[in-house]
């Protein structure tokens, strides 16, 4: 059938660009997520009343579909580091950072769920981190903070793999953080209307069932308007962009002994009220 834009529904699966075919919405705006983002309040909206009206044969079971990366290709992964109060205390640090530390993650380390983690050859300590994303939904530059939450999306869960020799060997952090398969998001976008405080969520990692993060988003120190007015004062946010917020405290690097992941794992990241996203562990 091919990849195609839908909801996730308590009904089952509804394939957008099929009911606007059969309605007088515009089927273009349904083609594929970045058109469906672009469009806006408007699109989502649209989307609203083709649900509503949809009839029960539209809908899909679960079961039946394989669920993708939400945003297949996004044009920039921003991520946020030393952003939990509790994961800078596990690392031993004596102060608060005075503004956010950002890095980028390439595009192609995008993954979806129950897609594969894939350990490199050389196996360089990888590492899980369970984090809150935001996907930005309008174009813009020097966003105040004020205002920045109308420029948001929606949110979902992502986690931010990190190969550990790399990244602390390189004294950078690029490289570490970016191989294929270490950005895995999902299981969907969640919109902004549906998530009433981004910044009251429970937030867990699992390790073949083990919780080994257990916190929650009121921890974060450089809440998300914070960070969209400190990003967006440099680099233009555009509809897609992804900003990953920052991982708690209870990642394998700093535990005694550490964990890093091996084939035959399954991580798990959920977000409360953004759903459960899960990866097995595999070797090249």
């Amino acid at each position: 059938m091919g990849r195609r834009l839908g909801a996730l529904t308590d009904n089952g699966v509804v394939h957008f660009e099929a009911l606007a075919r059969s309605t007088a919405a515009a089927p273009g705006v349904f083609s594929e997520i970045s058109s469906f983002l672009s469009g806006g309040d408007a699109a989502i909206e649209q989307a609203k009343k083709l649900i509503q009206a949809a009839p029960k044969s539209a809908f899909t079971p679960l079961s039946s579909v394989k669920l993708l990366a939400p945003i297949p290709r996004p044009g920039k992964i921003i991520a946020v580091g030393l952003n939990y109060r509790d994961h800078l205390i596990e690392q031993g640090a004596k102060e608060l950072p005075k503004s956010p530390i950002i890095f980028a993650k390439f595009p192609t380390s995008i993954c979806g769920p129950d897609d594969p983690i894939v350990i490199p050859v050389s196996d360089p300590n990888v590492d899980y981190e369970a984090e809150l994303a935001v996907v930005i939904g309008r174009k813009g530059k020097a966003i105040t903070a004020a205002d920045a939450l109308n420029y948001v999306a929606g949110y979902m869960p992502l986690n931010d793999v990190s190969a550990r020799a790399w990244q602390f060997g390189d004294k950078q952090w690029v490289r570490g953080k970016s191989p294929d398969t270490f950005c895995p998001i999902g299981p969907c976008l969640t919109t902004r209307e549906e998530v009433r405080d981004p910044h009251a969520l429970s937030i867990r990692a699992r390790v073949n069932s083990v919780t080994l993060q257990d916190s929650n988003t009121s921890k974060i120190i450089f809440r998300i308007p914070e960070l969209i007015e400190f990003i967006s004062a440099s680099i233009t946010l555009e509809p897609g962009d992804i900003i990953a917020t920052g991982t708690p405290e209870g990642v394998g690097a700093f535990r005694t002994p550490p964990i890093f992941l091996k084939p035959g794992d399954t991580v798990e990241v959920e977000v409360e009220g953004l759903g459960v996203l899960r990866n097995p562990v595999v070797g090249r």
